[in-house]
């Protein structure tokens, strides 16, 4: 008989790195490239620190994408449909919000409509928004529902979908 464990923790991970690439990298960093070729357009000096906040919020909104598709994969599953994982995920971020990677790749998009200085990137944003938050209610909160009953119907109880609220109001939810 042949042990299939190694390949079982590659798997996550492989899906983990593939979805990584083709949902925020396309939505956040193809797309963003195509509107703006990276190019600053012209503008006014007192533009320049709205450009470095938007610069931090883009990479922010970078980082926390990865954190959570590292914490998806830690926990034998990828955020991906056709490779979920087995437990709730409710640790890191998700302890603030219920969809903190649809969060983050927005902020990416503001950032970057913010250092390109790009009003055709803040209008692509809420276009991603809410093609996201359908994608969020249509399907993947009723998927979690089906997939995990009582214990996400909690989780939905206890946290927001998209704006944190204080931490007092958070002391229900346990980091798993």
């Amino acid at each position: 008989m042949t042990d299939h464990a190694p390949q079982r923790k590659v798997v996550p991970w492989l899906a983990s790195a593939v979805h990584l690439v083709l949902a925020p990298g396309l939505v956040a960093g193809l797309v963003p490239w195509l509107v703006t070729r990276w190019h600053v357009a012209d503008h006014p000096g007192w533009v320049d620190p709205l450009r470095w906040a938007g610069l931090l919020l883009a990479l922010g909104g970078a980082a926390l994408v990865t954190a959570e598709f590292i914490r998806f994969a830690r926990a034998g599953g990828s955020p991906a449909p056709p490779v979920p994982t087995a437990t709730l995920v409710t640790a890191g971020t998700y302890r603030w919000v219920r969809s903190p990677m649809y969060v983050a790749v927005v902020a990416a998009i503001l950032g970057q409509a913010a250092w390109f200085v790009s009003g055709w990137l803040v209008v692509y944003a809420a276009v991603a928004f809410l093609v996201m938050a359908t994608f969020v209610i249509a399907y993947e909160e009723p998927t979690l529902r089906d997939q995990f009953g009582d214990d996400y119907v909690a989780y939905c109880r206890d946290v927001p979908r998209w704006i944190p609220r204080k931490l007092a109001q958070r002391n229900r939810v346990s980091a798993r």
